[in-house]
């Protein structure tokens, strides 16, 4: 398996992989490809995916680069709790791995490669909005230890999400943990 850069060609196929990972219908393909869109800038890619051999992916990294997002999935966001104006931020949309591709270190890349692209456009952190109830709580402790702070907690961030959610079903009553990461 390798990473590379996330392409238009890949739209359809992040979109199947994301409804068996995160829930049916999580991103529509009309966001799927605002999101690609969203990725993006000056010509710098800062989306990326997991592929095997026959370029099936098995994970993905989502992120947008500064000045190209106001907000996640849900509508609550902390920016006065930061260090930095949002203008120098960047964000972390979703990382998600198949089964086959975790504890492999594929997760860490991933997200390493989209720092870099962040650093190229001069980013000064990254946010994100962690999924609280995640089994084994694996996405705080992984984010930690990338390097994560805690910002703020959101009950029901993805209430108003019109998805059917992997662990509660509909609507998603799931908590997200705001966390940024300087660079």
């Amino acid at each position: 398996m390798h990473i590379r850069e996330l392409q238009p060609s890949d739209i359809q196929k992040v979109k199947e992989f994301t409804d068996v990972g995160i829930g049916k219908n999580y991103f529509s393909l009309d966001e799927m490809k605002e999101c690609f869109k969203k990725s993006s800038s000056e010509g710098v890619m800062c989306s990326f995916v997991l592929v095997n051999s026959d370029d099936h992916i098995k994970g993905l990294r989502l992120a947008y680069p500064p000045g190209s997002w106001s907000k996640g999935k849900g509508n609550k966001l902390r920016p006065d709790l930061w260090k930095t104006r949002i203008e120098n931020v960047a964000y972390f949309q979703s990382l998600f791995l198949s089964d086959e591709a975790q504890g492999q270190g594929f997760g860490p890349r991933l997200s390493e490669a989209a720092i870099l692209a962040f650093k190229k456009l001069g980013a000064q952190a990254v946010v994100t909005h962690a999924w609280k109830e995640s089994p084994n709580n694996s996405s705080i402790k992984y984010l930690s230890r990338f390097g994560f702070e805690i910002v703020a907690t959101h009950m029901n961030y993805w209430i108003d999400v019109d998805y059917e959610c992997s662990l509660d079903g509909k609507p998603c009553k799931c908590t997200a943990v705001e966390m940024i990461k300087y660079i």
